[in-house]
Formats: C-alpha cells, structure tokens, sequence
C-alpha cells in the first residue's frame, strides 16, 4: 500500500530543479504575455478614442440635419445622437430662460444661458438651447429675437438631476443643471430630452453693449469604448500567459504521479 503524499508530494515535484528551472521560464513568458496583453489593452482604449475622434469631427464638418431626424420630443435620448450637427425653426420663450452657473469656457467661470425654444414643426415642443456662455447673468442677455428664427446647433444630453425645480422660478433665476427632467415642471412640455447647443443663428442676434454671447461648441463624445480588435489580442495574450502557468501545473502533476508510483511500487516490493 502507498504511504504518504497529499501536499508533500505537490511540494517535492515542485520543487525540484528541473521543474523549477521550467517554472522561471514560464513565468518570464507569463508575465511577457501579461505586459502585451496590457499594451493591447491601451491600444484598444487609444483607438477607441481615435475612432469618437474621428466621429465627433464627422459629425461638426457634416451640414446639418433636420433635428426631426435624430430625436423627437419625448422620446429617449441615446448616445448616439450626441454631436449631431443640426437645424430646427421656431420661437424663443422670452418669459422661459436661465442662467446655468458654475460653467467654465476657456479657462474663465461664467453661466450657461439657457433658453426654451418651441418647435415650429414639432407642435411648440421646447426644445432647451443652451445660447452660449457669458461672464455675468445680466437680464440684457434674456433679449430675443421676435417671430421666427432657424437655429442651427448640436444635440447633447441631458445633465443628471438628483432634485426638482422651484415651479415658480422667475425667468433669469440660476440653477446648477441642464435638465429637461426638472425644466419640464417649469417650461411645461411636451419636451425634448436633450438640449441643442447654439452654433448659429438666422436671422442673427443683435449685437449690443453688453460681450458677445460665447457659443459653448459640440459636445464631447465620452465613453467610445474599445476597438474590438485590440480589446481581441489582449484577451489572447492573457489567454497565453495563463496557458503557461496551467502547463506547469500539468508537469508538477504528472511528476506527483509519477512520485507516487514509485512509492506504491516500493510498498509492493515490501
């Protein structure tokens, strides 16, 4: 009959020379395989960006679109949509405008100046544009123009709400985010679930004594995720790397076995 074994016997085929010998070669491998499956990895982040890079610059040199054909009111606003350079007509709701603070533009804290805008084609849905940026909330940046206009712009999302708007906030007041969520309750609705972010406007603002109302630009494409294929060869190496450690353990286990036959042979010659 055998005598002994268990974690001894895993501990002596371990540790002898020949498998140990294996064991640093395998390991120098593993860890190779680990540092290209992390490359890979960065690699796949990186073109991930590239490729919302080169989305985003599509999307701001593209002519516009209707904004009918990227998102109607009251329906969900999806990543895709973010950036869409397009155009949409209607009227500013002079009594239906915020100033949105704590808004950085080129290094300097100003405010967001956010205007309802309803929707000719749309049934009056309002549509949030965030005019542009301005230094100070002075109530001269609430003029707008009469009658019809043509916006044309670039679709972003909505900002999280953790808490709702003051129904009898008066126009001008300051609030902390862009969310048609809360504004609902203050603007009415229907309402669009997104915003539009003022490139130009037709027939043009007037200009007056105050600084000029800075256009905020497109919104950045966030979370591009990973390039498939890189994402692809970091799983492979790491697949490599860890075949190498699962070999080695299928060489301690044939040398455990084959220390145990020896034993059960001496124990039967006894």
């Amino acid at each position: 009959m055998a005598t002994g074994g268990g974690f001894s016997d895993w501990l002596r085929a371990g540790t002898r020379p020949r498998l140990l010998g294996i064991l640093v070669i395998l390991l120098a491998g593993a860890a190779l395989c680990i540092r290209l499956g992390a490359w890979q990895l960065d690699r796949a982040q990186e073109r991930g960006d590239q490729a919302a890079a080169l989305e985003q610059a599509a999307r701001v040199d593209g002519n516009p679109v209707p904004l009918g054909d990227v998102v109607a009111p009251q329906t969900s606003f999806t990543q895709n949509m973010v950036g869409s350079h397009v155009t949409v007509t209607g009227q500013y709701v002079p009594d239906q405008q915020f100033f949105i603070d704590a808004r950085e533009h080129e290094g300097v804290e100003g405010y967001y100046l956010l205007s309802a805008f309803a929707v000719a084609d749309a049934d009056d849905a309002v549509l949030p544009v965030v005019r542009g940026w301005v230094s100070e909330p002075d109530p001269a940046y609430l003029e707008v123009p009469d009658g019809e206009v043509q916006l044309t712009g670039f679709v972003a999302g909505s900002e999280a709400a953790t808490s709702g708007l003051d129904p009898g906030l008066p126009t001008g007041a300051e609030i902390g985010l862009i969310s048609p969520a809360q504004l609902v309750n203050v603007w009415g609705g229907p309402m669009y679930s997104g915003q539009l972010r003022l490139q130009a406007q037709e027939p043009a603002p007037a200009t007056g004594a105050l600084p000029a109302i800075e256009p905020v630009g497109p919104p950045v494409i966030e979370d591009a995720g990973l390039n498939i294929r890189n994402l692809a060869y970091a799983a492979e190496w790491w697949i490599f790397g860890g075949f190498a450690l699962f070999l080695w353990w299928r060489m301690v286990r044939d040398e455990v076995r084959h220390i145990r036959q020896e034993r059960s042979a001496v124990a039967t010659a006894a």
